[in-house]
């Protein structure tokens, strides 16, 4: 049985677990905040996890995406997000979802 501890997301975050089958390493669990479900390339990956797990899971939500890939859609979120609050006439190129495994 999982510790307790582990198990427990912080409040205003979500618990997701992310890797291929034929990764090595295989699925890893991530905490994120709520407000990446609104984001359009995290939309995107919401979709696939949809068309790939449907919608009934138990326990972190699991996203069709290498570890790379997650990390590196992590990073451009938090860039447009810092972005965003710093320069508000500046914008990033329009979002666009072109991993490989994503």
């Amino acid at each position: 049985m999982l510790d307790e501890k582990k198990t427990k997301v912080k409040k205003g975050w979500l618990a997701v677990q992310v890797g291929l089958e034929d990764e090595d390493g295989g699925f890893q669990r991530f905490s994120i905040p709520i407000s990446y479900l609104y984001h359009p390339l995290f939309q995107k990956l919401l979709d696939r996890s949809r068309e790939v797990y449907g919608y009934n899971t138990n326990g972190p939500l699991i996203l069709p995406c290498s570890v790379e890939d997650f990390l590196h859609l992590r990073w451009r979120i938090e860039k447009e997000t810092a972005t965003h609050h710093h320069h508000h006439r500046h914008q990033l190129p329009a979002p666009s979802l072109s991993f490989h495994s994503c």
